[in-house]
């Protein structure tokens, strides 16, 4: 099994002075596969991205990278590549010139052939011969990731890879990140973003005050046997609303519009609180009393619902996400 795992920790613990920043972590990732590190800020997401990178070595515990121990050389493991708080960039120099003095810190020469494949894979060509000073963040993120390709990684480790990322930016990027898994490399990334995490990763680790809350297989987080908050948009919504205030196991969250001050412009969409069983049951209800159901989305993600619970963080009143 260990052959096939780009990354294996083993209870990895890492102290700044009397902070414990990562506390007994550990992580397995598989080759070929997309791997989300979320938590709050300050849970040891950055801590142990850095460790992935060599820029950090543990205190504690073992760490082994695409099949070989690391050791207590700060340095990156051969065949690791990426970037944590954001890629380290020259804006006085173009991005063409910035990936060839990147490639040439690394020992390694960047002939023009794969410098132009790089930036073409991260949709910079138009803008190869630009300084880097005047780019935005997300063009800054996506030259950062073009100089880890340079690198051929078989292990990728992006620091919030999101920030600042555009459609089109988000677009390049994911590409780029399936096209790598598909090829057989492992990529571990950091993000605040529940959609990005769900659209890109097979397998999350959520850290909270440096210890793994949760790590293993998305739908195994986003199935959980927990109630969720739901909006319910039908066809009659005062008839939906009897229904459901007496369903079991169903809770209606939203005022009732009759004893409001003033319209709500969403007065007509239910906000509710159940569990999967119980919410099939309701539909199965409307549908056959001849109420139409015209939608019913989660307010937040099964995902991001998970992510709150296991880091004992409660999602912001339903006024307060707009």
């Amino acid at each position: 099994m260990d052959a096939l795992l780009a990354v294996r920790a083993r209870g990895v613990t890492k102290c700044f002075g009397d902070v414990v920043a990562l506390d007994g972590v550990d992580l397995a990732v598989a080759r070929g596969r997309i791997h989300g590190l979320v938590g709050p800020n300050g849970a040891g997401k950055t801590t142990l991205l850095g460790l992935l990178l060599g820029l950090a070595v543990a205190d504690r515990g073992g760490l082994e990278i695409l099949g070989v121990p690391v050791g207590r050389a700060l340095a990156a493991p051969e065949g690791v590549a990426g970037f944590v708080d954001g890629p380290g960039l020259y804006p006085s120099l173009t991005a063409r010139q910035n990936l060839v003095a990147l490639a040439g810190l690394r020992g390694r020469g960047a002939d023009r052939a794969g410098v132009a494949d790089a930036l073409d894979q991260v949709g910079l060509t138009d803008v190869a011969d630009d300084r880097v000073g005047g780019f935005s963040l997300g063009m800054r993120q996506r030259l950062g990731l073009a100089a880890a390709l340079l690198a051929r990684p078989r292990l990728l480790v992006l620091d919030e890879p999101a920030n600042g990322l555009d459609p089109a930016g988000k677009r390049h990027v994911h590409g780029v990140l399936h096209r790598l898994a598909a090829e057989g490399a492992a990529v571990v990334l950091s993000s605040h973003r529940m959609d990005d995490l769900e659209a890109l990763c097979s397998e999350v680790t959520i850290l909270a005050t440096g210890r793994v809350a949760f790590s293993g297989p998305l739908r195994e987080l986003a199935a959980g046997d927990r109630e969720l908050d739901y909006r319910l948009l039908t066809s009659d919504p005062a008839a939906a609303r009897r229904t459901a205030a007496g369903a079991p196991g169903v809770r209606l969250l939203d005022p009732d519009p009759a004893a409001a001050a003033g319209p709500r412009p969403d007065a007509e969409r239910l906000v509710l609180r159940a569990r999967v069983p119980a919410l099939d049951a309701l539909v199965s209800q409307l549908v056959g009393d001849g109420v139409a159901v015209r939608e019913l989305a989660p307010v937040v993600s099964p995902l991001e619902a998970a992510f709150l619970a296991l880091t004992e963080q409660r999602p912001q009143p339903e006024g307060a996400r707009r």
